[in-house]
């Protein structure tokens, strides 16, 4: 049975860099999970959060092909113990003028925001880990979820590191 397991790359960033590292996992037959990209602190370079669906061997595989690209600066392996991660929701909920407290109530517990009222629907921004934004979908769904999105997850490492 394979696990999830989130990979953090400092790469160039550069047009390309992001297929051939995504290209690499895929080649090998393992499913991305989640992919959330964008640049750091300094504008050459960009970060990559991967969660990747594998055994631990075939993960550490992966690790020694990517630190094999000229674009791959460095690789960090983040578990929930030594990283700090969250994913973004938005969900557009059917709603009556009726429901609209009950779905500001789930809001609140899940210290979410609502971020639009319209007369039928209401859009709900949510963050946390997966499991929190899994538990607040499900009590949405009996009101009558009509589109969600979800970025994936993102993840730092705990602490200083070089």
């Amino acid at each position: 049975m394979s696990d999830l397991h989130t990979l953090s790359l400092l790469v160039e960033n550069k047009p390309g860099v992001l297929t051939r590292v995504t290209s690499l996992i895929a080649r090998r037959g393992y499913n991305i999970a989640s992919l959330a990209v964008d640049r750091v602190e300094d504008p050459t370079l960009s970060r990559v959060t991967i969660v990747v669906e594998a055994d631990a061997t075939p993960t550490e595989q992966i690790i020694k092909q990517l630190h094999k690209l000229v674009d791959v600066h460095k690789i960090y392996r983040l578990d929930d113990e030594d990283s700090v991660s969250r994913e973004l929701a938005l969900f557009k909920v059917a709603v009556t003028p009726d429901q609209r407290p009950e779905i500001i109530s789930i809001t609140n517990v899940y210290r979410a925001r609502v971020l639009d009222i319209s007369p039928d629907s209401m859009i709900i921004e949510a963050t946390g880990n997966g499991n929190k934004l899994d538990t607040m979908e499900g009590l949405l769904r009996e009101y009558g979820i009509k589109e969600i999105v979800r970025t994936g997850k993102v993840a730092l490492s705990r602490g200083l590191r070089d």
